[in-house]
């Protein structure tokens, strides 16, 4: 029914193909088995132009109200009409979360009033199905698994030192020299806690 409609709209087969993304071969076939199934010729077609039936007419008018009704369907479905509601539980890395996930959530609650957040600040990562947490926000590799996610975005590493520590301990000329230094250092930001220097990532 798409293929037909699209090309009696645009009364091409090669539009209505580039239009759905198909080959014009996908499309043909698609009108011609519609009009075997019907046992009718919907389209008139010569090399200059397609061309409506009278029964394709009537047809088409049937055609675009039962896709729009579909589209209708598809969308409540999905809940695109909906008001988001009930409860959502977020878990996100502490310092992370009260810096860049709570102003989102208090923005979230502020549009949609009818949906309650509990957002958990944790360093540990929390078991999602075990917790039942919704969604969680991770800092660093993520290990395999089964759950869907997405890159949100990227963040690096920074050695820094404070100028006092430097005056008391002396300034570290390679890295090296980082172990006889103390540190302090975020764990489990990757699978290995490997600390890797330069654009070749080289291992220390």
């Amino acid at each position: 029914m798409r293929a037909f409609v699209a090309v009696a709209s645009l009364g091409s087969f090669a539009e209505a193909a580039r239009q759905l993304r198909l080959s014009p071969s996908v499309v043909t076939r698609s009108v011609a088995d519609l009009e075997n199934r019907l046992g009718l010729v919907l389209l008139n077609r010569t090399t200059r132009s397609v061309r409506l039936t009278e029964r394709g007419e009537i047809f088409l008018g049937s055609c675009r109200q039962v896709l729009e009704d579909i589209e209708q369907a598809e969308r409540r479905a999905q809940g695109e009409d909906a008001e988001p509601r009930g409860s959502l539980k977020v878990a996100a890395p502490i310092l992370f979360g009260r810096l860049h996930v709570l102003p989102i959530v208090s923005r979230v609650l502020t549009k949609h009033p009818g949906l309650t957040v509990h957002l958990t600040l944790s360093d540990r990562n929390v078991h999602l199905a075990e917790e039942s947490v919704d969604v969680a926000v991770r800092v660093g590799d993520l290990a395999d698994s089964s759950m869907k996610a997405i890159r949100l975005g990227s963040v690096s590493q920074t050695l820094v030192a404070s100028p006092g520590y430097l005056a008391r301990r002396g300034t570290p000329k390679t890295p090296k020299d980082l172990s006889a230094h103390d540190v302090i250092a975020f764990e489990s930001l990757d699978t290995t806690n490997e600390w890797r220097f330069g654009p070749a990532g080289k291992l220390v």
